[in-house]
């Protein structure tokens, strides 16, 4: 058991004002140490580290503000509570501008102390503790929503759920990540199992169907086009839910209000290929297969599947027989993404910008391909760490800054999410069937039919037939689909990496919010 107490430095003229502090201290099991002068505090931590240091901002001698300065230069870490009996701005300013960790006006009493230590010491011990009480609390109604839901609405809302308590339970390394863990494969399981029962209907009856990918246009965005605003459609390739709320709340929330933080339905196969043309579209596979051949690239074919984009949004905009000018940018690397920053304000007469950002598909792919994204993103946590950080560091976040000063609705999406896979079922198929590990599709075809979802009448989904006789199969929960050849290298190289294509809830439903300026 760990019986190390926290350490205390308390830096104060008045050092016999303080015996009353020091004894409340030592009753909750601090170690207390005292200075009378910035010079003696900064020596001290010549030598010591504190867990928290208590700073008068009035002494004689060197000041509280210049003692903070050099402390900080000898240890940048240790929190810094400034106690001081003036409430000037400037001196706050100041202060804050040093990084203090906080402010006290005297004079302080010792619950002022003991909360200034809670926040600064053991506000992650207690935020983990809360936490895992919270979740604990809520396990059992989770539970029975998963096995309640028998609507669509039903599933974004525990889907909802689940990723707010993945991200609160971040860090806790405790048995409430074991149960949650359980309660997202509980829940992929039967949410596969209700797409099975449902998807079909969706195409049979599609007034009464969800919000999908060829809806996005004529239900999000021309809507905001027709009533006279201008619109800058974002869309980041690959980008789940979880990765969205991070993003949100870390970064653009100090730019923007969000207006509408929505959630809508991939299609099948949740690849780029389908969903993603289906956007831009707003056609299923088949019907622009069959109305725009030319703008189809088959599964067999060598070429980018998603060169035709520019086209698609056009097409879909002269369908409508909407009067609205547009541009389309796709952005694979930072030089082209900073040149696009650069570009924006001549770009915005355009009544609609679409913008399409890769990296985060680029990003899933390299935790296959390179072993060394693999052990920076070697789990959930450490992945949408990852998309953060290069959001926060790269041209993106430039772009949302400049947005945010633009009399624009910002719409952000993505066109299909990804999840980690972890189970391989064995699959044999003939040679020009597809390489994708989440989807096949090919006219031969042997698979566990109990294991995935079949769609023989490719057609009755919107979906094409690259021969006459095709089929697809779709991967569920974390699966993957290996060939037996080789099957166990295939397997360890495949094993635990971040695919796209079947059917999870983190491909499925993907985020779609509306984002306003703040003013």
């Amino acid at each position: 058991m760990n019986t190390r107490k926290d350490k205390i430095l308390w830096v104060d003229d008045e050092i016999d004002v303080l015996r009353p502090y020091v004894i409340f201290l030592q009753e909750k099991n601090y170690e207390v140490t005292l200075a009378t002068n910035g010079q003696d505090a900064i020596d001290i931590c010549q030598n010591q580290h504190f867990d928290i240091i208590f700073l008068d901002e009035n002494m004689p001698g060197i000041s509280g503000l210049e003692t903070l300065a050099k402390i900080k230069q000898i240890d940048a870490t240790v929190p810094i509570v400034m106690i001081t009996k003036s409430e000037e701005e400037n001196l706050m300013d100041m202060a804050i501008g040093n990084k203090i960790a906080d402010y006290l006006i005297k004079p302080v009493n010792p619950k002022q102390i003991l909360l200034a230590l809670k926040k600064n010491i053991h506000k992650k011990d207690i935020i983990q503790e809360q936490a895992t009480s919270n979740y604990r609390s809520d396990f059992g109604q989770i539970g029975m929503q998963i096995n309640e839901s028998f609507l669509y609405e039903d599933w974004v809302e525990v889907y909802r759920k689940l990723v707010f308590w993945e991200l609160e339970l971040a860090n806790t390394k405790n048995e409430m990540d074991e149960l949650l863990l359980m309660q997202k494969n509980d829940a992929n399981n039967l949410f596969a199992k209700f797409i099975k029962k449902n998807y079909l209907s969706w195409f049979e009856h599609p007034d009464t169907r969800p919000l999908i990918s060829p809806d996005v246009f004529k239900k999000k965005v021309f809507p905001l086009l027709d009533a006279g605003e201008k619109v800058f459609f974002l869309l980041i390739d690959n980008f789940r839910l979880d990765q969205w709320r991070i993003i949100r709340d870390n970064i653009l929330s100090q730019y923007f209000t969000i207006t509408d933080d929505d959630v809508y339905c991939s299609i099948l196969p949740t690849a780029t290929q389908y969903a993603r043309n289906a956007i831009f579209s707003g056609m299923m596979p088949l019907q622009l297969q069959q109305t725009f051949p030319e703008l189809w690239i088959e599964e067999e074919g060598e070429e980018n599947k998603n060169q035709n984009e520019e086209a698609l949004i056009a097409s879909q905009i002269k369908r409508f027989r909407k009067p609205y000018t547009f541009v389309y940018r796709k952005v694979n690397n930072s030089a082209f993404g900073e040149k696009l920053v650069e570009l924006l304000p001549k770009t915005l007469h355009n009544d609609l910008n679409v913008c399409v950002l890769n990296f985060i598909d680029m990003l899933s792919h390299a935790r296959t391909e390179s072993q060394m994204i693999r052990e920076l993103a070697n789990n959930e946590e450490a992945y949408r760490s990852l998309t953060l950080s290069w959001f926060e560091h790269s041209f993106a976040h430039d772009l949302f800054r400049e947005l945010s000063k633009q009399n624009v609705k910002l719409i952000v999406t993505t066109d299909h999410g990804a999840v980690k896979v972890t189970n391989p079922q064995r699959v044999v198929g003939d040679k020009n069937t597809n390489v994708n590990l989440r989807y096949k599709v090919s006219k031969s075809l042997s698979y566990n039919e109990k294991e995935v979802f079949e769609v023989r009448n490719p057609e009755k989904v919107g979906l094409p037939k690259p021969n006459m006789s095709s089929a697809y199969i779709f991967a569920t929960k974390n699966d993957f689909f290996a060939y037996p050849n080789n099957f166990n290298y295939y397997v360890n190289y495949f094993k635990d990496t971040v695919q796209h294509g079947g059917i999870s809830l983190e491909e499925m439903l993907v985020p779609i919010a509306m984002l306003e300026p703040k003013k």
